[in-house]
């Protein structure tokens, strides 16, 4: 369908020689229609050095040295545009239509911070051409996102260490910048890393899963204001459906494989499955189906993979037999469009295989705490429910997050010390007996007890 881009391990090594000082081609460019070889071209990094098409196929880009060179209706040989920034190394295309948009990153140096830039192709000259700029420290490297309709890009800032040493895993920051010249930085409501990155298939709205474990959900407006907290839990991914009305929260990897099915117009839960040992997720393209799949080189054994309805049933199974690997698990792909939008079902769909709705897990409790009411003390992690944070929305009657741990944090201390003393009562909150003490006679006039109490404090220290 187009020209791609093949590189191997063995032919980026580039053979110099006196006759040749540059070495041979090592990267080549072939149709698929034709099976001819387009262009060869010398490429020595490692790192960024596929080219990048647009959607269309008639813009083609790829860095060389401190540029980007754009090529159009692919003739490599001649170099349409040329975009000059020193050090760039990374860059993305928009999706869509024309006109493209492109997003580069410059990282920092000596001091200088680094940033990202947006242009619309080809208006690159003078200062003023970009049409957002965003600099911020703290970057070794990022991953621009665009989202579906090329209006806004995601940046995920990472450093290999963190100074502080909080995270093992370097720290990690998100930045927002849009077309129309607006930036801004994502402000996340826990400390730790950022696992993943989502945006709406809508373009108006974007999920972020954060924060040590267990880790939090936000989804956030263009403006970075939170709008909807799926609270906390084993998560480490989020998929948008192809039509943006569901969304899948899940904890792969190195977590069990639950996944939090929410329905985004109702914020509600649809379903709560498991897939454990799961290394690839994908939805279908009609919005109803997901696959989950043990894939080689991850996981060697018990490969195979599971189609799934939303609702949390397994529909089919497959597994591969032993001494044979799963690489790979792919939809068929559909132009964009073919499958509307149906209507969210809360019941689960038939199906001969089950369901795999994960059980609450119960936590461990030691003997001594176990014929125990709970308490907020006796949690090894302080659970945060969701919470719809819309302005006018239902949510907003709730107390503030820092109210509501202040108040977790109380309500614990004092289960703690009604524990650790049952016979003592509760001490009377009344504000105006805070500060009196209980045995203090009272005259009825707060001034003139405050001079009774400064003339004994006089005669105590032997004036």
């Amino acid at each position: 369908q187009f020209p791609f881009a093949m590189t191997t391990d063995e032919c980026l090594f580039v053979t110099e020689t006196q006759d040749n000082p540059q070495g041979d081609p090592n990267l080549q460019l072939w149709d698929l229609k034709t099976g001819s070889c387009l262009k060869a071209l010398y490429q020595k990094k490692v790192q960024g050095w596929c080219p990048s098409w647009s959607d269309d196929e008639k813009i083609a880009v790829r860095s060389v040295n401190n540029e980007l060179h754009f090529f159009e209706n692919n003739d490599f040989n001649t170099i349409a545009n040329k975009l000059h920034l020193q050090k760039v190394s990374e860059f993305v295309l928009s999706p869509g239509s024309q006109p493209s948009k492109v997003a580069v990153y410059v990282p920092g140096s000596k001091g200088a911070p680094s940033f990202v830039r947006l242009y619309q192709y080809p208006n690159f000259a003078g200062p003023t051409s970009a049409l957002a700029n965003k600099s911020f420290f703290k970057a070794d490297r990022v991953n621009l996102l665009w989202n579906k309709k090329a209006t806004a890009v995601l940046v995920t800032a990472s450093t290999e260490v963190d100074k502080t040493g909080a995270s093992y895993y370097g720290e990690q920051t998100l930045h927002y910048l849009a077309t129309n010249g607006e930036t801004s930085l994502v402000q996340l409501q826990k400390n730790g890393p950022i696992y993943d990155v989502a945006w709406s298939p809508s373009s108006t709205e974007f999920c972020v899963v954060y924060g040590f474990m267990p880790a939090k959900a936000t989804v956030y407006n263009l403006k970075c204001d939170p709008v909807f907290d799926f609270g906390t839990g084993p998560r480490n991914a989020v998929y948008y459906s192809p039509q943006g009305h569901i969304l899948i929260l899940a904890g792969f990897g190195n977590l069990r494989g639950q996944m939090e099915v929410w329905d985004v117009k109702k914020w509600k839960q649809v379903s709560k499955p498991q897939a454990p040992d799961s290394t690839h997720f994908a939805w279908c393209p009609d919005g109803e189906h997901v696959v989950t799949s043990t894939c080689a080189p991850r996981l060697r054994v018990s490969n195979g993979y599971k189609i799934w309805h939303y609702t949390g049933t397994v529909l089919y199974k497959q597994d591969i037999p032993a001494g044979t690997e799963l690489w790979e698990t792919v939809w068929q792909p559909f132009p964009d469009g073919t499958f509307p939008e149906r209507p969210v079902k809360y019941q689960a769909a038939p199906s001969e295989l089950g369901s795999t709705e994960a059980k609450p897990a119960q936590a461990y409790r030691p003997p001594a705490l176990r014929n125990k009411p709970v308490t907020a003390s006796s949690k090894l992690h302080e659970e945060e429910p969701p919470q719809n944070m819309r302005p006018g929305a239902a949510g907003d009657k709730q107390l503030s997050k820092t109210a509501l741990k202040n108040q977790k944090k109380r309500e614990a201390k004092k289960a703690a010390k009604q524990e650790m003393n049952p016979d003592v009562p509760e001490p009377q909150s009344n504000p105006s007996q805070a500060n009196s003490t209980p045995t203090e006679p009272s005259s009825g006039d707060p001034e003139t007890d405050k001079k009774i109490k400064n003339v004994k404090k006089v005669k105590n220290v032997g004036y």
